[in-house]
Parts: C-alpha cells; sequence; structure tokens
C-alpha cells in the first residue's frame, strides 16, 4: 500500500479525480433541462439530491468499500473479479464482462462530454465561435499525445487539478449569500420529497446521476495512488464539488428561471471578467479527465487481456512509470468513438442523453461482485444483504431513470458497450472450449526418445536450442502436438530442447520463474510466472535465465557444433509456435462450432502469437496444427469388399 504524503495527496488529485471533478460542468445544466420553469424548491430538492448522491455512492460504496477490495494492491472491475474466479460460481465472469464492457463505453463518451461543455463556456463570451472544431482539434491532441506517454505532462496534473478544485469552491462560496436557504440541501428530507412530488422523477435521477459517474474510474485508479491518498484527498475533493453545487443553486434561485434560461450555472457564477480564464481551466481540466478515462481504459484491456477475455495486443510502455502503458488499436478505437460521439451529438446538452446508462451498468455489476466479495472475506450475511439491498436498489433506480435516456442517445453507449461485451464473453468462452479439447501427455514417457533424437547424427540439428511453449496446467505434462512436432513431424535434433510454461496470476506485477531438468543438459522445463499488467517479453526473460543457468553451472551455453564450440561461440537458439486452427472437420455441436468460429474471426484484431509473447521474429517458426473437437465417436469407413476385375 502507497503510503500518504503531501506529494501523494498532489499527485492523488490528478490523476483520480478528474472525470468526476469535471461534473459540476453539466451536472446543474442537465438538471434545469429536465425542469426549465423551475422553483426553489426544486433546486433545493436536486442539490441535496446530488450531495446524497455522493455521499452513499462515492463516499460510502467505492472510499468506504470498495477500494479495500484491492488486489494486491489494483482496484477496478476487472481486479476484482480476479479476486473471485476462482469461486464455484463461475457466472461471475459475465459479471465482470458487462462491467468492463460498460466502462470501455464511458471512456468513449466522457471526454466528448468533458472538452464540449468546457468550450462550449466560449459562447458566454461571443455566441459565433464555432465550438465544434475546437472541440476535435482539442480531442485529436489528446490521443495523438498518447503515445509520448504522460510522465512529464502528468506532474502538472496535480497542482493544476488543485487549483481547478480551489476554484470550484471559491466561485461557490461567492453565490452561497444568494440564498441563504441553501444550505437546508443537507437534509436527505429534500430530496425525497422532490422524488415524490415531481412526476418526472426518473428524469431528474438521471441529470442527478452524472455528478457520480467518476467513482468507477476512482476505483480503477487505486493501484495509482493507493487507499490512504485517495480517501483522504476525497475529503477535500468532495468539499469543493459541494460548496460549487451550492453555489449554483443559490444563484438558480435567486435569479429565477427567466434569467437563467439557456445559461449554464456553472458559467454563470462566474464574474464575467473570470469567463475567460474559467473556460481555459475547464478544457485543462476536461483534458485532464480524458487523460485519466484512457489510461484507464487501457489498464482495462490489459487486464482484460491477461485475463483470457481480449485477444493479445500490441502495448508500448512510453516511460518506465509503474501503470504507464499505451495500446494503440485501442487508442485509436476509442478516438474513432469520440469523434463519432461529437459529430452525432454536437453539443453537450445532446450528449448528457447518451452519458450515464452505461455506467449505471458497470456500477451494478461492481455491486454483485463486491457483495460476494464481503461474503468472501468473512462479512456476516445479514450485513451483506443489507448491502446488496440499498446498492442494488439505488443504482436500479438510477438504471431505470436512465433507461429513459435509451431513444434520445443512451442506445449509442449501450451499443458500444454490447460489443465490447459480445467479444469479451465470445473470447473467454471460445478459449475454454478450445483448451478443454487439447490433448495432453506426460512428459515422462517420451524423455528417452528425446535423448535418442538428440544423440541421433542421422537426423540433421535443426538448432543449438529448440524452444517450444506448452499451456498445460501441470508441469508433467505437455500437449501431444508439441511432442509430434519434436518426434514426428520432421524430427528436430538439438542440443537442449526448452519448454515453456507462461502462467498469468492474479497479482498485477509479478515477474518470476522456476527450472526443473529432466534430463540434464538436454531437457529444461521452464515455468514463467506473469503478473497480469507485465508485458510478456519472452526472449528478453528466456536470456537472463539462460545467463542465470550458465552462472550456477546447470548449462553449458557453448554451440555444439565442433568449429564453434572450439572458439566458444554460443549456440543459437530458435523459437517454435504450436498455432491451433480450429478444424472445419471437426463433430461438434453447433454452439461450440460458433463459438469457435467466431474465435478464428475475434482473433484477426489481435497480433500475432510471437508478437504477443514479445519474440524476436527472425529466430521464430510457426507450426499449425489442426485442432479437432469431437463430441461423438467419428465414423469409420468401410471395406468394401474385393471387387472382381473387369
Amino acid at each position: 500500500m502507497k503510503s500518504m504524503s503531501a506529494f501523494g495527496l498532489l499527485v492523488t488529485l490528478g490523476i483520480v479525480f478528474g472525470d468526476i471533478g469535471t461534473s459540476p460542468l453539466y451536472v446543474m445544466k442537465a438538471i434545469t433541462g429536465v425542469n426549465p420553469t423551475f422553483d426553489a424548491d426544486y433546486i433545493l430538492g436536486a442539490v441535496s439530491c446530488v450531495i446524497w448522491t455522493l455521499t452513499l455512492q462515492t463516499t460510502i460504496k467505492y472510499v468506504l468499500i470498495a477500494l479495500r477490495a484491492d488486489n494486491k494492491g489494483e482496484g477496478g472491475i476487472l481486479a476484482l473479479f480476479s479476486l473471485l474466479r476462482k469461486l464455484p460460481r463461475k457466472w461471475l465472469y459475465a459479471v465482470a464482462a458487462i462491467g468492463a464492457s460498460t466502462l470501455i463505453a464511458d471512456g468513449v463518451i466522457t471526454p466528448a462530454i468533458t472538452v464540449t461543455s468546457a468550450i462550449e463556456g466560449l459562447s458566454v463570451i461571443s455566441p459565433s465561435i464555432p465550438v465544434l472544431p475546437v472541440v476535435i482539434g482539442i480531442i485529436l491532441g489528446i490521443f495523438l499525445f498518447q503515445s509520448a506517454g504522460t510522465a512529464k505532462i502528468g506532474r502538472l496534473f496535480g497542482p493544476f487539478m488543485l487549483l481547478w478544485f480551489l476554484m470550484l469552491g471559491i466561485l461557490g462560496c461567492t453565490h452561497i449569500g444568494d440564498f441563504h436557504g441553501i444550505w437546508k440541501a443537507f437534509n436527505p428530507w429534500y430530496a425525497v420529497k422532490l422524488l415524490a412530488e415531481f412526476p418526472g422523477w426518473f428524469l431528474i435521477l438521471g441529470a442527478v446521476f452524472l455528478c457520480t459517474t467518476g467513482a468507477e474510474a476512482l476505483y480503477s485508479d487505486l493501484g495509482h495512488c493507493g487507499r490512504l491518498n485517495i480517501s483522504v484527498s476525497w475529503l477535500f475533493v468532495k468539499a469543493m464539488l459541494i460548496l460549487n453545487y451550492l453555489g449554483q443553486g443559490a444563484w438558480l434561485i435567486a435569479n429565477g428561471p427567466e434569467a437563467t434560461q439557456g445559461q449554464n450555472p456553472f458559467y454563470g457564477i462566474m464574474p464575467h471578467g473570470f469567463v475567460i480564464a474559467g473556460v481555459v481551466m475547464s478544457a485543462g481540466a476536461a483534458i485532464i479527465a480524458s487523460q485519466a478515462l484512457l489510461s484507464g481504459s487501457f489498464t482495462i484491456f490489459s487486464e482484460a487481456i491477461n485475463l483470457d477475455f481480449w485477444p493479445r495486443q500490441r502495448i508500448k510502455y512510453p516511460s518506465d512509470e509503474k501503470g504507464q502503458l499505451y495500446i494503440p488499436a485501442v487508442n485509436w478505437s476509442l478516438l474513432a468513438g469520440c469523434l463519432i460521439t461529437v459529430m452525432l451529438f454536437r453539443d453537450s446538452s445532446r450528449m448528457e442523453a447518451a452519458y450515464g446508462l452505461a455506467i449505471t451498468v458497470t456500477m451494478l455489476m461492481t455491486t454483485v461482485l463486491l457483495a460476494f466479495w464481503l461474503l468472501h472475506r468473512g462479512t456476516p450475511r445479514w450485513a451483506v444483504a443489507v448491502f446488496l439491498l440499498v446498492y442494488a436498489a439505488l443504482e436500479g433506480c438510477f438504471f431505470v431513470a436512465n433507461l429513459f435516456k435509451f431513444m434520445h442517445g443512451g442506445w449509442f453507449t449501450i451499443m458500444i458497450a454490447g460489443l465490447a461485451c459480445s467479444v469479451m464473453i465470445a473470447w473467454r468462452n471460445s478459449t475454454r472450449i478450445k483448451d478443454s479439447f487439447t490433448e495432453f501427455k506426460r512428459l515422462g514417457d517420451w524423455l528417452g526418445v528425446i535423448s535418442d533424437i538428440k544423440a541421433d547424427r542421422e537426423i540433421p540439428k535443426y538448432a543449438s536450442n529448440v524452444i517450444y511453449f506448452s499451456h498445460s496446467p501441470d508441469a508433467g505434462t505437455v500437449e501431444s502436438k508439441l511432442l509430434y512436432s519434436i518426434v514426428n513431424k520432421q524430427p528436430k535434433r538439438a542440443d537442449h530442447y526448452w519448454i515453456l510454461r507462461m502462467e498469468y496470476t492474479d497479482a498485477p506485477d509479478t515477474l518470476e520463474y522456476s527450472v526443473s531438468i529432466p534430463i540434464a543438459e538436454t531437457l529444461y522445463c521452464v515455468h514463467i510466472r506473469l503478473g497480469y499488467r507485465v508485458q510478456p517479453q519472452v526472449s528478453l526473460y528466456l536470456r537472463q535465465i539462460v545467463e542465470d543457468l550458465v552462472a550456477e553451472g546447470r548449462l553449458d551455453l557453448t554451440s555444439g557444433y565442433p568449429a564453434l564450440r572450439r572458439r566458444d561461440i554460443p549456440g543459437d537458439f530458435r523459437f517454435i509456435v504450436l498455432h491451433r486452427l480450429f478444424s472445419k472437420g471437426s463433430s461438434c455441436r453447433p454452439g461450440q462450432r460458433r463459438l469457435m468460429t467466431l474465435h478464428d474471426m475475434i482473433a484477426r484484431i489481435g497480433i500475432s502469437d510471437q508478437d504477443s509473447l514479445g519474440l524476436d521474429t527472425s529466430s521464430v517458426s510457426v507450426e499449425t496444427v489442426p485442432l479437432i473437437i469431437n463430441n461423438a465417436a467419428p465414423r469409420r469407413i468401410r471395406h468394401a469388399g474385393h471387387q472382381p476385375s473387369e
């Protein structure tokens, strides 16, 4: 766990709270949009809803409960699933896939709505300023910058967001005096009264929910900053947010619907001479919020890949800082989604209709997983039941409220989430089928054959070192196709045979290995354990392992060719990757056939096995082997009997 410090708190402000910190840009605007002829009771009740939503949803559920559900310091819905995936309830993977995919959809809409809401403030200065080109330019800049990493500019995020939150609080305080009765909003009775009496309560809840959409991102950023830093800095952030909402509410009540119609209350509480600075600050905060969502999206896909929810992608690390990663395919896909969002909806008011529905689903899925986590760690059943009942009811209301936005834009994020979720579930299930029909054999039964092949000079030497990859769950077995490649398919004589087993662990940053040597100076079995956030770089790791074995005297790396051995030249290495393709001749159920066909289609969006393992392509051979799935005994051809000659 990261220790708390003044610097840590400052960095946390810049990394964690960008999304939830920009919500004052559009929340009160959305609330007044529901009821343009509002009165004091309406605004008072709405602000009360905001205060208690931040308290119940963000403070209690996420800061006090969810942040404790960490997987070796990492947070987020997939890290939470990692803690539970060994439980007998196998269907929990679907809950995790739904939650992760809707969070990805949120990553598409958030940059669009935050940047658009910020730049629309320019219309206060001059209505003729073209907002859309500026928004598109900023969004392009955000995504194009990702490949360079954010290590340097990230140091500016904390101080900037500190100024941002101070600005929110100060602006709010300057207008609370416009209507002192706004303090009554801390009484939850006004929230209950509004929802009970206002006929469009579901529309109010849909608008109010926007104030807490960044709570899930807060949990996902646990690994960057640590629970203590997030918990303490949230006290400051929440205070500044509430002060700003109170100020906006008091300003609306004091000026009335006629004087405030068509205005964004966020900019309305600013002194006229400060609007340009306010727009600049808003744009900066929107960029930081977008950056946080993008970093979170890269982390989600990285975790999904290593949890078998997504095909392998090319992952780059722009800096040496922990957690800094960049996935080009994801970056350009999210950019396309953001640009489509901006061009489709064009202004933040219409984007608000698309915003919120997907993230309510994520929160519901997190609630389900948290309930099982609480049970798993020994929390009394009655306490878990209360937690589940309260938050399922609360988030269920938000979900129903946001469903009314479906035809007005909610369909867009649900479509994105549905596509991502379909890929996740199809890939995971097809991978499980593929693994279940892989035949394994005991390695010990083939040691003599391997020794004889090495000693047989009639067989041409294939390489000094031949390396295979095994996905066997048991160290004592290997795939039958692996043995077939060594023994039957062009018998491969070598000085050393290596069998590498890659295991992806629930711990995010694990990087360790162990070695067994079934045949001295001949066969080496290496077990490499990688955390789900560690990029496989097998060529590098194997070189380090070989250096360790040579230093320990357990390996003679010198080439077996006499001309090279006399000069102490080390032997060459050749990787062999067995690529299993689903055979169309398989006798399997229709559902399995469809899944395996989908598997081959989805695999095209990923990268090759050698690229995903970080192998030097100049020393890799790929052997394609058929994967035959037979659920029934194959029909045997019969001998037709003796046919008389003509």
